[in-house]
């Protein structure tokens, strides 16, 4: 009888435990909802830089997906969660990083969304500490919304603007091959 409690007692923990995944060192949920929209995660990350973590970065999306171009495209909800892990990061660095990863996901053609970007790069205008967690959503009716420790900043409507954002996690010249590929749930 004492065996079979502590069953039940360990498998009514584990059910009641929410589902986490851990990168660089910080726990991720597995489902995220934002305005009513669950999504799931496809895959989590460590973005590095001469060998050090530099934020945890996770893709949720409303079902499992390895074609970085069709996640690029779609014209449905999705989410990429970056969880700050080092103090080096800064709003300065975040902002060159944003400037080079649109430059690297449009082939140099960010013109046309110029104005959606800068907006974009404000929102980094506030010192980065260790621990700040960004979200940025893309809702199909609204466009992306941008979180700061589930805080919005704002929301940047345009499809044209989604593919360049996403694209700088999972275009053909990523931030972070390695991330990419974790990104995809192919690592």
């Amino acid at each position: 009888m004492k065996n079979v409690l502590l069953l039940l007692f360990a498998m009514v923990t584990i059910a009641s435990a929410p589902a986490q995944t851990t990168a660089a060192g910080v726990t991720l949920p597995n489902t995220v909802t934002f305005e009513g929209q669950k999504l799931s995660l496809n895959g989590v990350g460590v973005r590095e830089k001469f060998w050090m973590d530099m934020y945890a970065g996770a893709l949720y999306l409303d079902k499992k997906n390895a074609d970085a171009n069709g996640i690029i495209n779609a014209n449905q909800p999705m989410a990429i969660k970056l969880h700050i892990v080092s103090k080096l990061i800064t709003s300065d660095k975040m902002i060159d990083a944003v400037n080079e990863g649109f430059e690297n996901a449009t082939g140099g053609k960010a013109s046309g969304i110029a104005s959606e970007i800068t907006q974009f790069k404000n929102y980094f205008s506030e010192e980065i500490q260790k621990n700040d967690i960004f979200d940025m959503v893309y809702l199909p009716k609204e466009g992306v919304k941008v979180y700061k420790n589930n805080k919005l900043l704002g929301t940047i409507p345009g499809m044209e603007f989604k593919k360049g954002l996403f694209g700088i996690w999972l275009s053909k010249k990523p931030a972070d091959k390695d991330l990419k590929e974790a990104m995809l749930g192919k690592s």
